[in-house]
């Protein structure tokens, strides 16, 4: 009888612990993302911006303990190829996100979707990713890359300018931020310049832009490169000849206090802006300027946006990966509040969302952007129909 008692009271104690046991194993995320070049801090704001929605959690995603591991690619596809299989391989991780570059993406994703893993953008979401390349396994959280451009072509288009000059740097993204901009400006294009990735001096462009005289300047240059076009425009003395327009990523509030008056009210594309009036984004904006002393980024916001979808759906599956179908099923439904306030996903798991135009204003703190109108609601972007999911 005391055998079988004992015999019950282990069986007991083991059924206990079991649960718990499980449930205390954190889930792995592997953040591939750019630390390091003049583009550093792009990545360092997505991080960021994920590691506070955890750090309100107390470590947790959706009520699940989750171990956030982030490597630097160096903006450099092999270095990110190397890391994203290191984490999958040696680590084990069912879900990798982080990527900035669209070059970088180009060489991890396809394969890493091509094994029973997930891949959240929250940021790079080249074209082909969207339309031919979609596939179950991959999810952008942040935009399409031509979708902020597409706002700003709508936009210029309705301001009257008659002719535009466009630059960007030569890699995926570049080219898709300019299709992005002509499909939706009806004007004459004087020009068309695809730069070096990375490249510090622009001042064979600015030439080639004052001797084309165009109405109006569209560039998408992200980070640093962005830097050293708006301040070496500005001592052309073009800037107030010619305006300048361009997406989100080149006025950002961290590109703004390096570049200072020089962006002064020059107008952007963006899917956010800290000022949208809705409550996940007040408490996202407060939260983030407490932890980290800064005004967010458009960047900080993709990552802060990217854990909180992944937390509705590991509390969807009780944090559960074994079986992925479920997990990918809960991510799709998109059940999170977004900073964003609008937000759900196409067929091709890109976002739906709406789109703005901010301009570049001075506050007694420095330089950031403020709200002018939303442009588009709901939009989508171009290629759904090549999706074949």
């Amino acid at each position: 009888m005391a055998k079988k008692l004992n015999l019950i009271l282990l069986a007991l104690v083991m059924t206990m612990t079991s649960a718990p046991l499980w449930a205390s194993e954190p889930v792995k995320i592997g953040m591939i993302t750019t630390l390091s070049t003049k583009a550093g801090y792009l990545g360092e704001d997505i991080r960021d911006g994920f590691k506070l929605a955890i750090d309100q959690e107390g470590g947790h995603l959706g009520g699940i303990p989750v171990d956030l591991m982030v490597e630097d690619d160096g903006r450099k596809p092999e270095k990110g190829k190397q890391i994203a299989e290191r984490y999958i391989k040696k680590d084990k991780a069912k879900i990798l996100t982080g990527i900035v570059f669209s070059n970088v993406a180009m060489a991890v994703v396809p394969k890493v979707v091509r094994q029973d893993v997930v891949y959240l953008s929250a940021n790079a979401a080249p074209s082909k990713l969207a339309g031919k390349g979609c596939s179950p396994n991959y999810f952008s959280v942040s935009y399409q890359n031509d979708n902020l451009d597409e706002v700003v072509g709508q936009y210029v288009t309705e301001a009257g300018h008659k002719s535009v000059y466009l630059l960007a740097p030569n890699y995926p993204a570049g080219k898709d931020h300019l299709a992005g901009f002509k499909r939706y400006y009806m004007g004459e294009i004087t020009g068309e310049v695809y730069t070096k990735l990375g490249q510090a001096d622009y001042a064979a462009e600015i030439a080639a832009l004052r001797a084309a005289n165009p109405s109006a300047v569209f560039f998408f240059l992200p980070g640093g490169m962005g830097i050293n076009f708006l301040k070496q425009y500005s001592q052309a003395g073009l800037s107030e000849q010619i305006p300048v327009y361009g997406p989100a990523f080149s006025f950002d509030e961290r590109i703004l206090k390096a570049v200072g008056p020089a962006a002064l009210g020059v107008k952007n594309g963006s899917q956010w802006t800290h000022d949208l009036d809705n409550p996940a984004n007040k408490q996202f904006v407060a939260a983030y300027r407490k932890a980290y002393g800064r005004m967010p980024t458009l960047y900080a916001s993709q990552g802060y946006d990217t854990a909180r979808l992944i937390g509705s759906a590991l509390k969807a599956v009780g944090g559960k990966l074994d079986d992925m179908t479920a997990f990918k099923a809960a991510l799709k439904k998109a059940a999170f509040e977004s900073v964003r306030g609008n937000f759900s996903f196409g067929a091709n798991q890109h976002p739906v969302q709406d789109l703005y135009i901010r301009e570049v204003i001075k506050t007694d703190s420095g330089f950031t952007n403020k709200t002018v109108r939303k442009v588009f609601s709901n939009h989508v972007d171009a290629y759904l129909g090549d999706c074949k999911m």
